[in-house]
Formats: structure tokens, sequence, C-alpha cells
């Protein structure tokens, strides 16, 4: 390890351990929701001139049925690419990073506006690790310092998509039914370079203790948000989104509010029932420490289908039944607690997201265990509910799972 730091380079590892199964069978899913094994290894050279980071996971899945098949943009496969750029700082008021990167902005918790980066919904809602959630892009990432206000701008050559429900391992809702493995979803991805590419942007500065952002995005909807009727395939259709955030210090806490406009560049008018509606988005939160070692955060979010009556009548023309529609309005309130025990060795941690308008719930709850410096162990859950199978969260009932971890790092 020594001669590694003499020249300027830095290895870190993990090795992660996890099972998880449902909680009741399914006829569309296996039993076992979870059974695999990554190594985890982050190289970083620090040099004069330049950094360079290389991270990445080899994986043995044991539920996977083609787990040696390799996928760099799906994550499949016994190689999953985390970080492969380089990063420059060829001007005082500038830094470069060129190529695979983890990339994350805006002020929700585990609500995302105007934060269109790649998202891993089924890491997430299977029980992985939580970075997993955000999935990797191919990007370039610029940020620039001058003294007025920073602006960070990310370009993707090619269109890098959620890493979505497909109904290979988590069942969900396909318009007409649950389906899981007996009905993958079949997408149609942009995937030309230069020309299915997406650009985003975000300007912020701290204004008396408050972050200030505004931001926004070219390129698609990052998990399918249309379909081609005649092949039955998913698409994902052109998007552009404008927003903003603050985020501050309020009454012993901190708030923040974001908004974004979506304007879905393929159906303006709202009268396609195959592409997804333009929509306003709100978000407002606040957390705070309401004794010692025992945090809550609360959020209230909205989003509202902006031509209704357009979508509306588009789907009786068709002579697709409008009670299986979307509403207008979809309210959601979310409320996170994390208990901090045992000299702080044992996370407890619950994260609670419940729709008013659509019924429906997901609950997440996590207990970690610091055993040593370099071994902790977890167990979990994701458990969704709801009164209708094709709203947003209870479509998910069937993924219904509980887990178990062992982690150590080195």
């Amino acid at each position: 390890m020594s001669s590694l730091s003499d020249a300027g380079v830095e290895m870190n590892g993990v090795a992660d351990y996890r099972y998880g199964r449902r909680t009741a069978e399914t006829e569309v899913e296996d039993d076992t929701s979870l059974n695999e094994l990554r190594l985890q290894t982050d190289l970083l050279w620090y040099h004069d001139r330049f950094t360079a980071q290389l991270k990445g996971d080899l994986v043995y899945d044991a539920v996977a049925a083609e787990w040696d098949d390799v996928d760099l943009e799906t994550g499949k496969g016994m190689l999953d690419l985390r970080q492969a750029n380089l990063l420059i700082s060829p001007l005082s008021w500038m830094d470069l990073k060129l190529g695979r990167q983890v990339l994350t902005w805006g002020a929700g918790d585990l609500v995302f506006i105007n934060d269109l980066f790649p998202k891993d919904w089924q890491s997430f809602f299977l029980g992985r690790h939580i970075e997993y959630l955000k999935a990797p892009s191919d990007a370039l990432f610029v940020s620039l310092f001058p003294s007025l206000v920073n602006i960070d701008i990310a370009y993707t050559p090619r269109f890098d998509s959620d890493r979505h429900v497909t109904g290979e391992r988590l069942a969900f809702w396909n318009g007409q039914a649950i389906v899981g493995q007996d009905g993958v979803l079949v997408t149609d991805r942009p995937a030309r370079w230069f020309e299915d590419d997406e650009l985003a942007a975000r300007l912020y500065r701290n204004v008396g203790g408050y972050e200030l952002a505004l931001y926004g995005y070219h390129g698609y909807w990052k998990s399918p948000g249309g379909m081609d009727p005649t092949t039955g395939h998913w698409l994902f259709p052109a998007l552009a989104v404008y927003g903003a955030s603050v985020r501050g210090p309020l009454i012993g806490g901190i708030a923040s509010v974001e908004a974004g406009y979506y304007d879905s560049v393929d159906d303006r008018d709202g009268d396609d029932p195959f592409v997804n509606n333009s929509e306003a988005r709100l978000l407002l939160g606040y957390e705070r420490e309401v004794a010692q070692d025992l945090t809550m955060g609360m959020q209230y979010y909205v989003e509202r289908m902006l031509d209704h009556d357009a979508y509306t009548d588009a789907l009786i023309a068709i002579g697709q039944p409008t009670a299986t529609a979307r509403d207008e309005d979809r309210h959601t309130v979310t409320l996170r607690v994390t208990y901090l025990l045992m000299n702080q060795n044992l996370i407890m941690s619950c994260f609670t997201r419940y729709s008013p308008s659509d019924a429906d719930a997901y609950i997440r709850p996590v207990a970690t265990y610091r055993i040593s410096d370099q071994w902790q162990a977890s167990v979990g859950g994701n458990i969704f509910f709801g009164d209708d199978d094709h709203t947003f969260l209870a479509q998910f009932e069937p993924n219904n799972n509980l887990y178990a971890s062992l982690r150590c790092s080195f």
C-alpha cells in the first residue's frame, strides 16, 4: 500500500453480500429477490495535472438468469463499471471531468425534479446499497466558478436512461395488468452518439446562508414515457425541463423548495394518449433534529398534468377505459425518521412515502449496525401497498421484500 501511496495512487474496496426474499409468493417473479456478492474496487490516481478514477464492481448474482453476460448500460452481468473518468483543471476557475461518473443535484430526499441524471430503480427496490440508486453517466461535466454565479454543465453524447423496472426482476403495471417475467418490457431507446444526446445545466450561488439554483435540461424522459401502438414497444420521448430550488436554514432546521416545468416536446398539446403529458412539479421539504440523535424530515410533493382534459379525451377517442387514467394532480407526502443508538453504531431509519390521491404507499425501513471500522451489517425492506393495481406505488406490491447484508470495507 505504501508503494501505491508514493506513486500517488489510492485504492479502496468494499465486499458486500446481500440476500432478499419476497414476503409473499407471486406467479410472475422468483421468490428470492436478491442473492449476490459484490466486490468493489475504487482506484484514484492523483497527478500534478489530473486526477483519474476507476471504480467498478465484480458481481456474482445467483438470481439473474444470465449474470455472466455483461451490459455496462444496464449494469447487468458480472461487471458493473461505476466510474472511469479523468478530472483536470485547465484554468483556476474551471474543472473538467470526462468519462463515466455519477452525477447528482437538486434538493429532494428520494424525490427528484431537476435531477435528470440516471437512477437505478431496480437496485433501489431490490435492497442494494443506497449508492446504487444513482446510475452512472457517460458524460463531460464542466464546472465554472466566476465571481457572480457558479455554473455546472453536463453533456451526455448518447442518452443514458434510468435502469428502470422491466419485469425481469420486479413486477409492474403494463397498462392492462401486473406483469413480471411473463411480460418483460421491450423498449426502443435513443442510442445514436452525438444525435440522441442530453444537456443539463445548473446555475447556483449562496446568498445569506441559502443556496439558490436554476436548472435546465434537454433530452428524453429518463424512464419509458410513451409507447409505439404499432409495435407495442415502450419509448423515451423528447423532454425539456426548466426549474429552480432554494435550500437553507429555517426555525432550527433545513427547509427547501424545488419546482420544475416538464415540457413533453412530443406531446405539447397533450392529446397523444401514447406519450406522457407535460407537467408542473413542486416539492416542499423540511428537516431538523427533534431530539438528541433523532432526526425527522418531511416533504410534500405534487405533480400536475397540464393538459388533463386533452389526455382523457384522447383515451376516450381510442376506446381506452378512463377508470385507470391518471389524475390531474398526484399528491405525495414523505416522512423520514433516523435514530442513532449505541454510541451511534446502530442507525435506525425509515422512509415512508404516501399518496393521498392515489391511496397507495411505500415504506423503506433500514437498520445498520457498525460491528467495527471495517464491518457492518444491515437488515431492511421494501414494502408497497395500495387500493388499485394501476397506481404508481401499488403496482409494485408483488415485489415486497425483506433483505439482509454483510459489508466489509478495506
